[in-house]
């Protein structure tokens, strides 16, 4: 019988891929390991099949912090973020401006972005203009010529 997820033989923990998150519960054990059963930080990190440096990370963790969650991943914020206070203004005085019109207005006041991160921000902030698009401009017949 084999772990799927490593193709190790079942219950054998040194064969972890790397890179793979690691569940809480395991790091638990790890850190229990370590503060009340004394064992090292490598001697704990070869039983659980995970590297030293993180069985340390863990247990800095579990005394900084009092828990194991793995922090948050992710990237940076966006650099349009800044101009939330100018983008509500500019909202709040023309209401009925498209995504587009709304890049343009940003960009003749110093501030140009992509259309694409504009409408990253206001789907973010629930500002999403498309349907505002939508309802303003009249729809084609859609008869088909035969």
């Amino acid at each position: 019988m084999t772990d799927g997820s490593t193709g190790a033989p079942a219950g054998d923990l040194r064969r972890r891929q790397q890179g793979r998150a690691v569940s809480e519960d395991m790091r638990r054990h790890a850190v229990a390991a370590v503060l009340h059963e004394g064992m090292s930080r490598q001697a704990a990190a070869r039983r659980f099949g995970v590297s030293a440096s993180s069985v340390a990370l863990w247990v800095r963790r579990y005394r900084e912090r009092g828990d194991l969650r793995p922090d948050k991943q992710g990237g940076s914020a966006s650099r349009i973020e800044p101009e939330r206070g100018r983008i509500l203004r500019i909202l709040a005085a023309r209401p009925n401006l498209t995504m587009y019109e709304l890049r343009d207005a940003l960009a003749a006041e110093g501030a140009s972005f992509h259309p694409a991160t504009v409408q990253r921000f206001l789907e973010r902030h629930g500002l999403d203009l498309k349907s505002r698009r939508a309802a303003r401009v009249p729809r084609r017949s859609r008869q088909r010529a035969r």
